[in-house]
């Protein structure tokens, strides 16, 4: 077959820049299509912006509190203008160091700035800045446009200057009153940084929690941190109607109008695909409001077609975006079986403290009939996080009890989303409990956290038979100890 690439991309985000360097290291002939700039949603207003507000949040946050180390509380003038200053330069200098044009033109990729759209199943059409359409053809071509910012149907929106995570960290003065729409890891995360730098933060969630699709009894607990920290929650609240008046934007609420108008509105209401424009009918390939269409291999309706990314719908993370471009390269172009891996999807909302998870929540094992046991390990027991003053936290893992196999954990605490690895590597390579027990960890590292979680399965493993058991065969004469399974050792 006679076509121009041996792979096309379509969308310079993430999944995107991932799948062109992975085809162009396997000898692929490939070309990167980006209608904006390279790096998307991650760079520029996701992922690198927000951890950096955070970090700046959390510095002003523990000046404040220096007493807390044996230091002299800081009272903290905050130049808002100077940290979103320092915010855009951050994702500037990764975008310089990462995702500049260059880095994948040195890499024999063709780089094209402009809007793609099939034309065919084979072909694709790119509108370039100047008006001009140039056609390229791709033996397999890989959509990765990602998604954007949902806006709900709410009465008076489009008459709003609100917010959406593509333009809050254009931001220029801080909100003296700051609403955000929504509790799920967006919206957490921004209300601890804004509430950490001086804004009146208040969260309107229709749930009746943060975080619905984590551990429940963790969620709770970094809600208390947030609302001791000041955070306003209205749950069960939906919002139906919302006008600006002298340059406030009040909301008005299923249970009435707030007594308070704010001074920005941030709408953290989650996501869709980006699939309009692309023309993927031409194409036949198929897709619905939730995405494109793919199957575990990443492959679409047409066997050379894939679809990676934001853009099916299936995860809103930028390592599955990754994992999702090796998967769908590895299939097109080593005809190596490769499938993704639902099982061991882990996730962390980047607060302070980290709330992270991988593998079954206790609630679908359940559902599903699987006995297991709970094991637990707090942060106020661990000598790093004693020494740090970062005590607030627990780590819960849902194993088997016979042989100590991890069916899922959660950590809430300090490098919540380091800690959750160890248990994302064991679970996809079948390390149990005892195998994590028996293997040295160095002390005092945050690491220790997950060895000691391990020893509670031996703990809960012993019984007072097993003793009485040993001391008629060896005649050891010490006490015959039992612990509950609330006992921490």
């Amino acid at each position: 077959m006679s076509t121009d690439y041996d792979v096309i991309v379509i969308g310079g985000g993430a999944a995107g820049l991932s799948a062109a360097g992975i085809a162009t290291n396997l000898g692929a002939k490939t070309t990167l299509i980006e209608r904006d700039t390279l790096g998307g949603d991650c760079t520029w207003t996701g992922c690198i912006p927000s951890k950096t507000l955070l970090k700046a949040a959390k510095v002003a946050h523990q000046a404040r509190n220096g007493s807390k180390y044996g230091l002299p509380d800081q009272a903290i003038d905050i130049d808002f203008r100077a940290v979103m200053e320092h915010v855009r330069s951050v994702r500037q200098e990764v975008y310089e160091e990462a995702d500049r044009p260059e880095i994948f033109e040195d890499m024999a990729i063709d780089v094209r700035h402009g809007e793609a759209h099939f034309v065919d199943a084979r072909t694709v059409a790119v509108k370039q800045e100047d008006g001009s359409i140039k056609h390229v053809t791709g033996r397999y071509i890989i959509v990765a446009t990602g998604s954007r910012p949902f806006a709900p149907p709410i009465e008076g929106l489009e008459h709003v200057d609100y917010l959406t995570n593509d333009s809050l960290f254009e931001l220029e003065e801080q909100p003296e009153r700051f609403g955000i729409v929504g509790a799920g890891p967006i919206g957490t995360e921004m209300a601890q940084a804004f509430s950490r730098l001086g804004s009146d933060v208040t969260v309107l969630e229709m749930t009746d929690r943060i975080l619905e699709n984590d551990d429940v009894e963790l969620a709770s607990m970094l809600q208390g941190i947030l609302e001791e920290e000041g955070i306003e929650y209205q749950f069960g609240t939906a919002v139906e109607r919302v006008v600006e008046e002298d340059g406030k934007i009040r909301v008005e609420t299923t249970e009435g109008t707030l007594e308070r108008a704010f001074d920005a509105l941030l709408l953290a209401t989650g996501r869709v695909p980006n699939v309009e424009g692309l023309n993927l009918e031409a194409a036949g390939v198929e897709y619905s409001r939730e995405g494109v269409s793919v199957d575990d291999h990443c492959r679409t309706s047409r066997g050379h077609i894939y679809a990676v990314g934001e853009v099916t719908g299936r995860y809103q993370f930028t390592h599955m975006s990754n994992h999702m471009a090796k998967v769908a390269v590895t299939n097109a172009l080593l005809k190596f079986p490769s499938s993704i891996d639902a099982d061991h999807v882990p996730w962390v909302t980047y607060t302070d403290p980290e709330l992270a998870h991988v593998g079954a929540r206790a609630e679908s094992l359940e559902e599903e009939g699987v006995t297991f046991e709970t094991y637990r390990f707090p942060f106020d027991k661990l000598d790093r996080a004693i020494t740090e003053g970062e005590t607030d936290g627990l780590i819960k893992v849902h194993a088997k009890s016979m042989t100590g196999k991890i069916l899922g954990a959660s950590v809430l605490g300090a490098h919540a989303g380091e800690l959750i690895t160890s248990f994302a590597i064991a679970m996809r390579n079948g390390v149990t409990l005892r195998n994590i027990g028996d293997t040295i960890h160095p002390y005092p590292a945050w690491g220790e956290g997950t060895r000691r979680l391990a020893d509670q399965w031996y703990v809960q493993k012993q019984s007072t038979t097993f003793t009485k058991g040993l001391q008629g065969i060896f005649g050891y004469r010490g006490p015959q100890l039992e612990y509950g399974p609330d006992d921490i050792i």
